[in-house]
């Protein structure tokens, strides 16, 4: 046997042992366990806010909020929509809704009314917490959906608005004294967005069991329990809570901005003395700078598929750091990840080995298996996993088989196991880390009465990934709408990070031969110089 084969071995049957040691949690026993063992150790520090939660501020201040919603009329099974930046408030009041029994729904900051009330009328959401600052957006929702409970929308933030409650008058006579609830690790707690391919995102149905496998599982692949940890995701993303909570198994200290800021970020690498880090490539591929030799950096993490090879080993030579990809969705979670002791592989390209938890299959387009070093469709399975799509029985129907859930993603896997990003099956653009529904931004546009036929693609860019690349064809005997009035409309409709970066009008577009009426997107992308003749939004020019 090599060395390579022994050491894939001996992770395998470290995996077999984890699995067989894991114990089942929901995610107010987690805190609970933290507080008692790390008190009043600072859990998150929100250094932009200059705010911070200690352990026992955490597992007291949730149990005064969940008491304060309970009186609000919150309970078990309903579904509280939250739009919140990084700020003290949002892990108390995911904690809180968690001790209830009730669904937290995530709402990313930077939605558009549109965007905001599809998904509270998807979830039939009977309350609404919201900062203030979204206020403005939020209100433009005329009417109101009528699942929200009356005085279902509470403020969070100092001022007061007429005919709105506020969370901090809730908290003013509420109790920290536990909430008592009937809950098991197969309750739902969240009901997580993320951009799909037909139009508007879909709601992943994630268990206690979810949060509770995935925590452990990125604690289990550091290094050492790492004490001071940096996340700059949204808490209201998948990756921001997944880090927080693992954070909470060892009772490290998170380190968390306001946003993600490609100047700063190396300088928080070295005030707040990191060691462990989820990292962007943009930033990694950035000069080396006067601070590497400053920073304690000793880990990193990396999303599979779009990270360079080269831009790892740069980057870790640079902070005599290693780095860890991995492959995973917020339906999966960890699919894939690689055992700290074959980090060679990972400077090949590989997303790692089968994660915990999950079995992973390769497929062709018939659902059959493929050979060795072929690429096919991955397919996973596994406990811990999402439930579905919330309201979505056609989309379940289509991207399950049996308890397989079909990714869309194209992959392929070597002799020893190891996982290799081949590309994207779904029609997805991947944009500075958010994912974008080319269909939706498709919808949007074709809303405009000029236009006939609209295709969004994917430009490569060195900065954010891809950027968003839209063709137009216009209706016979229509002239082009001005571009302005073009990206007015898709601003007022589209989160800023789907609103598209480049236009081109085109006479016709291609389309796909056994289907007339589908645009042959392959065409497209293929083209030698996909930015010829087209208008660039960011530098106001056309190319």
């Amino acid at each position: 046997m090599s060395d390579l084969a022994q050491r894939v071995a001996e992770a395998h049957l470290q995996t077999c042992t984890f699995e067989n040691e894991y114990i089942t949690v929901t995610v107010p026993q987690i805190i609970a366990s933290a507080a008692s063992e790390h008190g009043m150790k600072t859990a998150i520090e929100f250094f932009d806010r200059d705010e911070r939660l200690s352990y026992t501020e955490l597992e007291l201040g949730s149990n005064r909020v969940a008491n304060a919603l309970r009186t609000a009329g919150v309970g078990k099974g309903d579904r509280v929509a939250v739009m919140l930046p990084n700020r003290p408030e949002f892990p108390l009041i995911w904690v809180a809704c968690a001790k209830l029994g009730a669904i937290f729904v995530p709402l990313n900051m930077r939605y558009t009314p549109r965007e905001i009330r599809f998904v509270l009328a998807d979830t039939q959401a009977r309350f609404a917490i919201v900062d203030q600052t979204c206020w403005p957006t939020f209100s433009e929702i005329q009417p109101l959906p009528e699942t929200l409970a009356p005085q279902g929308v509470i403020l969070v933030g100092e001022e007061e608005t007429e005919g709105l409650r506020n969370l901090a008058q809730l908290l003013e006579d509420a109790t920290n004294t536990p909430v008592e609830t009937d809950l098991t690790a197969d309750d739902i707690m969240t009901i997580q967005y993320t951009s799909g391919t037909t139009g508007f995102p879909k709601g992943c149905i994630l268990t206690h069991d979810y949060w509770g496998i995935v925590s452990a599982v990125q604690a289990s692949r550091l290094l050492r329990k790492y004490q001071r940890h940096l996340c700059w995701a949204p808490l209201s993303y998948a990756d921001g809570m997944i880090h927080f909570l693992s954070a909470c198994r060892d009772g490290a200290t998170v380190y968390m901005p306001a946003r993600l800021s490609s100047t700063r970020f190396m300088d928080w690498l070295k005030s707040y003395r990191i060691e462990w880090t989820s990292m962007p490539e943009l930033i990694a591929r950035q000069p080396a700078s006067p601070v590497d030799n400053e920073i304690c950096l000793e880990q990193f993490q990396f999303g599979g598929g779009t990270w360079q090879p080269s831009s790892i080993e740069n980057f870790a030579a640079r902070v005599a750091a290693r780095g860890n990809g991995f492959y995973g969705l917020t339906e999966t979670a960890y699919a894939t990840l690689p055992p700290n002791s074959t980090n060679e592989m990972t400077l090949l390209g590989a997303s790692g080995l089968c994660a915990p938890f999950r079995e992973i299959r390769l497929t062709d387009e018939s659902g059959e298996p493929v050979p060795t070093g072929e690429v096919g469709e991955l397919w996973v399975r596994g406990r811990g996993m999402f439930k579905g799509y919330w309201n979505r029985t056609e989309a379940n129907a289509e991207l399950f088989a049996g308890d397989w859930f079909k990714t869309g993603d194209l992959l392929r896997m070597d002799a020893h196991g190891f996982i290799y990003f081949s590309g994207r099956k779904k029609d997805m653009i991947r944009r500075s880390n958010e994912n974008i529904s080319a269909r939706e931004v498709e919808a949007v546009i074709c809303e405009l009465p000029e236009v006939a036929a609209v295709a969004a693609v994917p430009v490569k860019d060195v900065e954010r990934g891809e950027e968003v690349k839209i063709w137009i064809e216009l209706k016979e005997g229509k002239t082009a709408p001005p571009i302005e009035l073009i990206l007015e409309h898709a601003r007022t409709r589209l989160a800023a990070f789907k609103v598209p970066r480049y236009i081109t009008f085109a006479p016709s577009l291609p389309r796909v031969v056994s289907n007339p009426n589908k645009v042959n997107k392959i065409e497209l992308m293929d083209m030698q110089n996909p930015l010829a003749d087209t208008y660039d939004a960011a530098e106001d020019v056309w190319r």
